[in-house]
């Protein structure tokens, strides 16, 4: 199971991000769990200074902005 982390302060973004990846992941049948990080030093132990931030297993793999579909797709399979 991967395990995604979105980085942010709550707002529409990263909620449509986590969303996303909920739904990505239920379209393709892979199993997931989403954790929303909103607290500033947490975020910041990540080195993310533009949210949403998404963290997968650990590593960030995007920051800034909603991702693609495609991206999220790209995780999931990898």
């Amino acid at each position: 199971m991967k395990t995604f982390k979105v980085l942010g302060s709550g707002c529409r973004n990263c909620v449509k991000t986590a969303e996303l990846i909920e739904q990505v992941a239920q379209q393709q049948g892979v199993e997931i769990k989403v954790e929303k990080v909103t607290d500033l030093e947490r975020i910041m132990d990540y080195q993310v200074m533009s949210t949403p931030g998404v963290v997968m297993d650990e590593q960030v793999v995007h920051s800034g902005g909603i991702p693609k579909v495609e991206q999220v797709q790209a995780w999931l399979s990898s």
